[in-house]
């Protein structure tokens, strides 16, 4: 079933206790953030109300009892819009509250799925397809309705290869 909009956010919002996102794509092209990203590459300092309504959910998620984390795969060199993320989202998504891992890719897949899609699972049990074209535009959001079993084993180890987010740009430096 595809989600489009209120479907979507919906869908999102109705998990109970843990959101987590599996982040693989080099590049996301967005149209709602191709300002700030071409801001970003100009070296133009950040809005202070950057991704404020994101922070706004996250901590209504918090509020409730909920976490919300990722793993962001990154393959060396990053790409324009990973470094992007790195400088202007990841910090402000981690202050409002979202536990961001790193997992690098450089020189090892780990037997994850690098593809097209990434996805949401939420409690463990719901997972929604993010589809991609090669560029990073968004095709679709998918539910999945088969056996939720490999995700839990992607995310386990994605989880156990990655580094908080802090701990990588360290190292990276």
């Amino acid at each position: 079933m595809l989600l489009d909009g209120n479907e979507w956010r919906r869908t999102f919002d109705a998990y109970e206790r843990e959101a987590w996102r599996f982040e693989a794509q080099p590049t996301y092209t967005m149209p709602r953030e191709a300002e700030n990203v071409a801001r970003f590459l100009r070296g133009e300092p950040k809005p202070a109300d950057h991704n404020a309504r994101w922070h706004e959910r996250v901590h209504g998620y918090l509020a409730l009892g909920r976490t919300i984390g990722r793993v962001r795969v990154v393959r060396q060199p990053l790409t324009d819009y990973q470094r992007y993320q790195f400088a202007w989202g990841i910090p402000g998504n981690i202050a409002a509250g979202e536990d961001i891992r790193i997992l690098d890719v450089t020189q090892d897949d780990y037997g994850l799925p690098l593809s097209g899609t990434d996805w949401w699972i939420f409690d463990e049990s719901r997972i929604v397809h993010l589809n991609y074209r090669q560029d990073g535009t968004q095709i679709s959001r998918e539910l999945f309705t088969g056996d939720p079993t490999p995700y839990l084993e992607w995310k386990r180890t994605a989880l156990t290869h990655s580094m908080p987010f802090a701990e990588y740009v360290k190292e990276s430096e």
